[in-house]
């Protein structure tokens, strides 16, 4: 009987009876070498779809023979349909991220929401439908500072310019509605002891923010416990660390600078945003009950730090002027601090003349930018409009 079906239809049967067949996007990004550890250490086939490229061959050295790696590109669909054939499971996690999904936006697009677009329906292409696992984030509810608290049933409503959050919310529409079996995973603030650079988007945080981390490793087992979790599937769900990893960004960073030997309030206020970020304390309680995830506190990551950090720490307080003084350079904030703190009317004639030349030889990209930003301010407002008007029973469970 099993003979006359179709070779893939064979293969996916075996899987069954071999093991489970994985395919993981974005596998070599933070969260992504988390959960291709996890699954490799829970004995899963696993077959990894990556963009080709020097950081990425690197990487895919270190797990040479334990991994199939199909290299491809999630807008191309023919490289997507070939990545998915004979597989049982998708762990979606590539995406454009900030700081580059917001200064191209339509890469961003083209990524987070055609190439989910494009999962789909190569899942929809297979006689055996894989299930799909689908990492969002806490970006897509918006600026919590004056009610930190967020429920998954909450409004989705990211903030002014984050084209980030808007794609995710797309793509979360897309899968809800495509007809596959799904489970949604919102992701709070991740860190990883192999990501301790400072880069410009630290300053778009503002200081009064509550956030809660969550340790990569741990995302990496909550994502792979999942996979054989009949609960998850149909829902949205929450990953954060739960009551051990809250805090305000304003402390974090205090101690992060300090285990760095730059002591605390080594940064000026001026240096950070006063709005329009996002993150918050997360309700977490249902995916740790089923899937045991929190592992690892902020207390916990901070001790991997310092024994990463070790003796380095001792030499920083020789450069800290130059350090401060090139993080300040990165700092949005900070520059339009500099450049507006006089009172207006107070500049110097040569000052005066050297601000209209740059705005005369910049008018059109200022112009251009305008337009970016005024198309996205209405394009977010007709997406929480539309919200608003729908809703999502899966979605009204709280975790």
């Amino acid at each position: 009987m099993l003979r006359s079906q179709p070779n893939d239809y064979l293969v996916s049967i075996n899987s069954y009876i071999i093991g489970m067949n994985i395919l993981l996007t974005g596998a070599f990004g933070n969260v992504g070498l988390s959960t291709l550890k996890e699954l490799l250490n829970k004995e899963y086939d696993v077959r990894v779809f990556e963009v080709y490229n020097k950081k990425n061959r690197k990487i895919a050295k270190k797990f040479k023979n334990r991994i199939e790696i199909i290299w491809g590109d999630l807008r191309n669909i023919e490289d997507v349909n070939y990545a998915l054939q004979n597989q049982d499971l998708i762990i979606h996690l590539a995406a454009i991220i900030p700081p580059l999904a917001d200064f191209n936006p339509e890469l961003a697009e083209s990524v987070n929401v055609g190439g989910t677009k494009n999962i789909l329906a190569a899942i929809k292409k297979q006689l055996h439908k894989p299930k799909l696992i689908f990492t969002s984030s806490v970006a897509v509810y918006g600026d919590r500072r004056y009610n930190p608290m967020i429920d998954v049933k909450d409004p989705l409503a990211p903030s002014k310019g984050d084209y980030y959050a808007i794609t995710k919310i797309s793509a979360e529409k897309l899968i809800r509605e495509s007809g596959v079996d799904f489970a949604i995973f919102r992701l709070t603030y991740i860190t990883s002891i192999d990501k301790l650079n400072m880069d410009p988007l630290m300053f778009h945080m503002p200081l009064d923010t509550s956030i809660e981390i969550c340790d990569t490793k741990d995302v990496g087992l909550a994502l792979v416990n999942a996979i054989e979790c009949d609960e998850v599937w149909g829902e949205t769900f929450h990953l954060a660390g739960g009551e051990k990893c809250r805090i305000t960004y304003r402390e974090y960073l205090n101690d992060m600078m300090e285990i760095f030997g730059l002591g605390r309030n080594f940064l000026p206020e001026e240096g950070f945003a006063e709005k329009d970020f996002h993150c918050g304390y997360m309700n977490t309680n249902k995916s740790q009950n089923l899937l045991n995830y929190q592992i690892h506190t902020l207390a916990d990551y901070y001790g991997e730090v310092k024994r990463k950090i070790g003796s380095k720490k001792h030499f920083m307080p020789a450069i800290k002027w130059m350090i401060r003084l090139n993080l300040l350079k990165r700092s949005e904030p900070y520059q339009r601090h500099r450049l507006f703190r006089k009172k207006a009317g107070a500049f110097t004639v040569s000052e005066n003349k050297l601000i209209r030349k740059i705005l005369a030889a910049n008018f059109n990209r200022i112009e251009l930018l305008e337009k970016k930003i005024e198309t996205l301010e209405e394009l977010t407002a007709n997406f929480i409009k539309s919200e608003k008007e729908i809703s999502y029973p899966k979605q009204a469970q709280s975790i």
